[in-house]
């Protein structure tokens, strides 16, 4: 059962061959974190929902606040019996139907999904996790490429060569040949006292986690955090390398070809989150 614009009702009663999401990928979605009736980081994935509606030009409702949204979310997690347990919520936002590339409205649709998950908080995953850069295609830097939309051939594409070359993850690179983010989250990249992920103008996704992190480095007194390109070149001369969104956390990077790598960093990142978490309950 899903929550299609506000009704409970069957997957299959809802997807028109006509949608614009499936047609022309005219659609947003925010992938949410929600552990025993708690929706974690919901302030963040709401105001960047609102702003990716507005940029896409999408009708926003009167009644989408932030309260309506979270009422909508939890009725359908107590609907399934879940509110005792962790879950991943999609959210989905589409325009309604009509139009070719010109749509005929701009008022929108919305589609809630919800799957249980196992651990209610993060935990550090140790086992080796081996990544190399997928240099196929690449990410045109825009505002565009910033948005959680369903335009993810690339990330697609990018899954599937992971998977024929037995890594865990691919990291993508953009138009200038910088480092932009990995298939499923953004990167931090850690030497000596600094530790650097891409700015959004790199291209790279305006993660929700990727703001709670780069939060937190902001408390540990050795370090200091930058927003700046990533080369190639640094990949290999970093003490660590870290991956982060919502539903995992932070994922280390234990390998990047011959090069071995340590997760000093990311246990203590880990560790701050959790307790963030903890906090805000």
């Amino acid at each position: 059962m899903i929550n299609f614009n506000g009704n409970i009702v069957e997957e299959k009663q809802v997807i028109s061959i006509n949608n614009r999401g499936l047609n022309y990928g005219d659609a947003l979605f925010e992938t949410i974190k929600v552990s025993h009736g708690k929706l974690l980081f919901w302030e963040a994935h709401y105001f960047r929902l609102m702003a990716s509606m507005r940029i896409l030009r999408m009708e926003i409702p009167m009644n989408f606040t932030m309260e309506f949204l979270q009422e909508q979310i939890l009725e359908l997690i107590s609907y399934k019996s879940l509110l005792d347990s962790s879950v991943r919520v999609k959210l989905f936002v589409n325009r309604e139907e009509g139009g070719l590339y010109l749509p005929d409205t701009n008022n929108i649709d919305y589609l809630i999904t919800v799957k249980p998950i196992e651990s209610d908080f993060y935990l550090l995953n140790d086992a080796t996790y081996q990544v190399d850069l997928f240099k196929d295609y690449y990410v045109s830097p825009s505002l565009l490429s910033t948005l959680k939309t369903n335009n993810k051939a690339l990330h697609v594409v990018g899954s599937i060569y992971a998977q024929e070359n037995k890594l865990q993850n691919a990291l993508i690179l953009n138009t200038n040949k910088q480092v932009v983010e990995a298939l499923n989250g953004n990167l931090f990249l850690v030497k000596d006292q600094v530790i650097k992920t891409p700015p959004l103008t790199d291209g790279c996704l305006k993660g929700i986690m990727r703001k709670q992190i780069i939060e937190l480095v902001k408390q540990l007194p050795d370090y200091r955090i930058e927003e700046a390109s990533i080369s190639p070149f640094e990949l290999q001369k970093a003490d660590e390398l870290f991956i982060t969104n919502v539903i995992v956390g932070l994922q280390p990077i234990t390998q990047y070809r011959k090069k071995s790598f340590k997760t000093e960093v990311s246990k203590a990142l880990l560790q701050k989150l959790n307790v963030k978490i903890r906090l805000a309950n």
